[in-house]
């Protein structure tokens, strides 16, 4: 299951995330609200944070967080 994320919110982003892994969910996507600017990438920290260790997450059209998850 992933889930979608949509909150514009960092601390929003970090509470949905938390949410979803608390139903069993450990994939999640970001919609893609700034063009992948800083508002993303602090919004695809907290959901980073949010996930743990063993979370997989994207911003929804970014290709270079695939490599990026692959490391981890």
């Amino acid at each position: 299951m992933r889930a979608y994320i949509t909150s514009r919110r960092p601390a929003d982003v970090a509470r949905d995330v938390e949410r979803w892994r608390e139903r069993g969910c450990r994939s999640f996507v970001l919609r893609n609200v700034n063009g992948g600017g800083e508002l993303d990438r602090e919004r695809l920290g907290a959901a980073r944070y949010s996930a743990g260790l063993q979370g997989d997450v994207e911003l929804e059209g970014d290709v270079s967080d695939l490599g990026d998850a692959a490391s981890r």
